[in-house]
């Protein structure tokens, strides 16, 4: 073997030893619901669509269009699209973003896709919500770095995609307090939801690009008795035989873990509280182990939020109404890549493939009592396509961990890493 194989090419080896042409197509299916799923004129993505590919309705999702910006890159990296397709797509998606109406630089929760009117979340959220946004500039920063060449055509996606970014009034979101930041505001609602942004939960990334901002940003203190709530954050129990740095007890459902760390790289990552590669593992070792222990002799396993048979719901081993949700174990490839392989064949095989969708494995399936759902979601099929490629080559971490709001926002919380990471 040659000596001076790339980091990448290692971890592709790997990923030949471990997974079959069948997971490989999975992973290409499941992009597709973000490059042929997606509103064919504005870009955005869907909330959700049906299991056999065909739109629900016109609801488009910000945070799964963050996670669309991540799946574009990984097609071109795969070479599902060519560099000139995704560019034209991901052109097409941020020229629409910045004609849609925004609340102090944030957007809503869910737009209209073809309209781009802001649809209300629910009765009274009809303003920003500031971790959907998050979860978009996750993704559109990404694509701002990964589309860095002196183009005329690059240059100016990546114009268009820094006005978006530098928008976001951070600052204006902690109320001007030293406290957290808050996740909702309407102009007729106002504060009415009372949500602050306190941790541990999915919204990490909010504090580290709010940190960083170039424009508005927060201080350090807004992190550390806002999200951390000065160290109430941390749990330091043991769960089926592993310690949990923070959080809830059982960890909760996986997307807790998984949202913020598409594009944040966990390993070697750590401040006061945590290091951040222990508690991702311990999260999804508990969910595992418990999983494992409640289907002995299957490798069923991964409970996240998801749709279940009452709608979509929150689940996990303090929430536990028997569904498992596929993306949880798909997108914790790079933390258990063994455990999540063996899970991902389960869930082929699963009834002679009943699990599987148009657009890779619908949402979710109850062992118990046989139900299985008739939907793709943009926010769980979003992290299978990040995590997955962050396993196999580790591009958007590398992409994002690069971006200098990142590098600032990191070093401004005191975060350490270790800068050899790739």
């Amino acid at each position: 073997m040659d000596s001076k194989i790339s980091i990448s090419d290692r971890r592709e080896s790997l990923w030949d030893q471990q997974i079959s042409s069948e997971l490989d197509e999975i992973h290409q299916r499941t992009f597709e619901y973000f490059w042929l799923g997606s509103h064919p004129a504005s870009g955005l993505a869907r909330d959700r669509m049906r299991s056999d590919g065909t739109p629900i309705n016109e609801i488009a999702s910000i945070s799964g269009t963050g996670f669309a910006f991540m799946a574009i890159i990984v097609g071109v990296e795969r070479q599902w699209i060519t560099r000139d397709q995704a560019l034209q797509r991901v052109t097409t998606m941020v020229q629409t973003l910045s004609g849609v109406k925004r609340f102090h630089g944030a957007f809503s929760h869910f737009l209209h896709a073809e309209t781009r009117e802001v649809i209300p979340f629910g009765p009274k959220d009809d303003g920003g919500d500031l971790v959907e946004t998050s979860f978009l500039l996750q993704g559109l920063i990404c694509a701002r770095e990964y589309f860095s060449r002196p183009t005329l055509a690059e240059t100016r996606f990546r114009s268009l995609a820094h006005d978006i970014i530098t928008s976001v009034e951070w600052r204006w979101y902690t109320r001007r307090t030293d406290g957290p930041l808050w996740w909702h505001w309407s102009p007729k609602f106002r504060w009415c939801f009372d949500i602050a942004v306190s941790g541990w939960n999915e919204a990490l990334v909010c504090y580290v690009l709010a940190a960083g901002a170039e424009n508005h940003f927060i201080e350090p203190a807004n992190y550390h008795q806002g999200w951390a709530r000065s160290g109430a954050m941390i749990n330091g129990n043991t769960y089926l035989g592993t310690f949990l740095p923070l959080g809830e007890p059982y960890g909760g459902p996986l997307f807790l873990s998984q949202y913020s760390f598409c594009g944040l790289d966990p390993r070697s990552l750590s401040d006061r509280y945590c290091n951040y590669e222990e508690q991702v593992k311990a999260h999804t070792r508990i969910n595992y182990d418990y999983g494992r222990a409640k289907y002995p002799d299957q490798d069923f396993w991964g409970m996240t939020a998801s749709d279940g048979p009452s709608g979509y719901e929150v689940h996990s081993p303090t929430q536990d109404d028997g569904v498992i949700s596929p993306t949880a174990a798909l997108s914790s490839f790079p933390v258990l890549p063994e455990e999540a392989t063996k899970a991902a064949r389960a869930f082929l095989n699963y009834k002679n493939g009943k699990l599987v969708g148009r657009y890779g494995f619908v949402d979710a399936f109850s062992p118990a009592t046989g139900w299985i759902a008739d939907t793709h979601l943009a926010i769980d099929q979003g992290p299978v396509v990040a995590m997955m490629e962050n396993h196999r080559s580790g591009i958007l971490w590398t992409l994002f961990m690069n971006a200098p709001e990142v590098q600032r926002g990191l070093d401004r919380l005191e975060f350490k890493r270790d800068s050899q990471q790739v």
